[in-house]
């Protein structure tokens, strides 16, 4: 099971190296699903003592006051018999400690860096890792000391902050509380004793240390507490004995001292039938054994968050994109993959496969055919209208059977009316394909990816479409041209022929242009402008759909294409810019997600080995 912790101790360290633990981010980390140690206790309530004791080396910066002004997060490694002690720092990566007296002062330095060589406290947490073949493998947690009143130089909320601080840390359901109590003062006082209960009010979380054991006035003891008959918690009570300020002051070891504690216990009367479970070696042995404890009761939480937490990890760098390759060929590879799946999508949105194409076809078969409808020819076949053109037509020599040329005219006046009809349905079919090159590009996931990419290829496909709708209007204006330029004669073959009005050469010329000779005339353009409107209704929108829609599916980006080749390489990478804070994102996220693989292989080959 040790080489349980010991992984929960690298995992720890991972989370601490990318910032993936506690109030580093809102979401649950793996950091707060790792059970961890947390050190409270008042000011001066010997937590400095206890820590060192465990750790079996003095490394604590001491004062009077407020000393421990950051958490400092305190991992222990135990090493192999033998092998070397040293300490090292997660702000200076690579660098080993090996004077303990150095590791002092870097934790006051570190904390001055944060918060000034003032009495202010910082919830940034220093991480420190000690190598020692003496320790046992934990993660302790040492926080700044509870205090009820606020000294100069410190903000009247110092209290409040410092309460709020621990909190941040014994409230989370996988944290172990370790509240140390002075013996020699009340512990109905106890401000560890008061806020455990509060996070813990069954105490499942909680282990009480009593230290000053050996300083309580004479005639006193802390039997009953250490009994389980006073103050009593779910887990016995652990007394231990701190290396007193005048062993301090005369650098006795914590060899030394260590034993002296166990001399205290064994020989003092009232602790000795106490005194196996008693002292800071004992207190180690305990809190290890109950963290593995814990943390085999986590491994199914764990494993949980751990798979949760790689899915969404994968899902957001799914969305951000891969990286671009670093030389000119893979950028332009890159660019014409995501070209590529630009236009798919585009032509999918046509074809049906996604919604849009839909309204293309509304055009053609709701909005033309109502503008045609629409169309108002009173002014060309009114009668002073029909009677003006065919009187010019005539010229100096009047019609002999019908007036031919007044036909032709007026049929061409009526027709030219149809391309305002043609043009709009032109537009309006323009108008629909670039909206499906906008949605095109907002569901192209890479293109959201660079900025100026998506611009270019936005630019170039706009570009193409108006090319193309300039095309398509010429070619659907020349079917309306067409249709001006030769007039179907089968259809005024067909027409009944009226000898009396319309050619006997005896009736006077006035007489040949009386109402009802002049609405025949309207009647039969009219006729025979509808079965042109019949016709071009079917004609224009297969223009259309072969001058812009099957175009723009063969070749929307075939110009873009075409100008990539010969874009300089400096330009190509301008295309390829990504925001630098979805460049840090992406980095971030691959570098979280390859912890959690990493820590999720090791947790399930610990797992199914138990």
């Amino acid at each position: 099971m040790e080489n349980l912790i010991s992984l929960v101790n690298k995992i720890q360290r991972a989370c601490t190296a990318l910032g993936d633990y506690g109030e580093a981010t809102a979401l649950p980390t793996l950091w707060d699903s790792l059970p961890a140690i947390a050190v409270v206790g008042g000011q001066s309530s010997g937590k400095s003592s206890v820590l060192e004791s465990i750790v079996g080396k003095d490394f604590l910066p001491r004062g009077s006051g407020i000393v421990t002004r950051r958490p400092l997060v305190l991992q222990l490694h135990k090493g192999e018999e033998g092998s070397k002690e040293y300490a090292e720092f997660l702000h200076l990566p690579r660098k080993r400690f090996t004077d303990f007296a150095a590791v002092r002062k870097e934790i006051q330095d570190e904390t001055d860096r944060e918060t000034g060589k003032t009495k202010q406290i910082s919830s940034v947490p220093i991480h420190l890792s000690i190598y020692s073949p003496f320790v046992v493998n934990l993660t302790l947690i040492d926080l700044p000391g509870l205090t009820k009143v606020a000294v100069e130089g410190q903000p009247d909320s110092i209290v409040q902050d410092i309460e709020n601080m621990v909190r941040s840390y014994i409230e989370k359901p996988n944290c172990i509380i370790l509240a140390i109590s002075p013996a020699n003062q009340d512990l109905a006082t106890s401000d560890a004793i008061k806020i455990s209960r509060e996070v813990d009010p069954t105490g499942e979380r909680t282990f009480g240390v009593l230290t000053k054991i050996d300083l309580m006035d004479k005639g006193t003891d802390a039997v009953e507490m250490l009994e389980g008959r006073a103050f009593r918690l779910k887990y016995p009570w652990i007394g231990v004995v701190n290396r007193s300020q005048a062993d301090i002051n005369k650098n006795v070891d914590m060899i030394a001292s260590r034993r002296r504690e166990r001399e205290y216990f064994s020989s003092t009367p009232e602790y000795k039938h106490l005194a196996h479970r008693m002292g800071s070696e004992y207190l180690a042995k305990v809190l290890s054994k109950h963290l593995e404890a814990v943390i085999k009761s986590k491994i199914p939480g764990i494993q949980s968050l751990i798979s949760k937490t790689i899915a969404e990890l994968e899902a957001e760098l799914s969305r951000l994109g891969k990286p671009i390759a670093a030389d000119d060929g893979g950028k332009l590879y890159a660019i014409m993959e995501i070209c590529r799946s630009f236009d798919q999508i585009f032509k999918e949105h046509l074809d049906g496969v996604r919604p849009g194409g839909d309204r293309i076809y509304n055009v053609f078969d709701n909005q033309l055919p109502a503008a045609l409808k629409r169309l108002q020819f009173d002014k060309q076949l009114s009668m002073e209208n029909i009677k003006k053109l065919i009187t010019e037509a005539d010229g100096y020599q009047p019609h002999l059977i019908a007036p031919e040329q007044g036909y032709r005219r007026l049929i061409e006046s009526s027709l030219i009316t149809i391309k305002g009809p043609a043009e709009a349905a032109v537009d309006a079919v323009h108008s629909l394909l670039k909206d499906l090159v906008h949605k095109s590009i907002s569901e192209t996931l890479d293109l959201k990816q660079y900025p100026s990419l998506r611009a270019e290829v936005g630019n170039a496909a706009i570009d193409s479409l108006e090319k193309m709708r300039d095309e398509s209007k010429k070619a659907t204006l020349q079917l309306v041209d067409m249709e001006c330029g030769y007039l179907t004669v089968d259809f005024f073959r067909k027409l009944p022929q009226d000898i009396d009005k319309g050619g006997n050469p005896t009736h006077s010329i006035f007489d040949r242009y009386n109402d009802s000779y002049l609405r025949r005339i309207g009647s039969n353009v009219l006729s025979y402008v509808g079965m042109v409107c019949a016709t071009l209704r079917h004609l224009i929108p297969k223009s259309i759909v072969h001058c812009q829609v099957r175009e723009a599916k063969r070749s929307l980006l075939d110009h873009f294409f075409t100008e990539l080749g010969k874009i300089e390489p400096k330009r190509l990478s301008s295309l390829l810019n990504e925001d630098p804070a979805v460049m840090e994102r992406r980095s971030a996220l691959r570098k979280r997600l390859e912890l959690y693989r990493s820590a999720q292989a090791e947790i399930d080959s610990v797992a199914w080995s138990k």
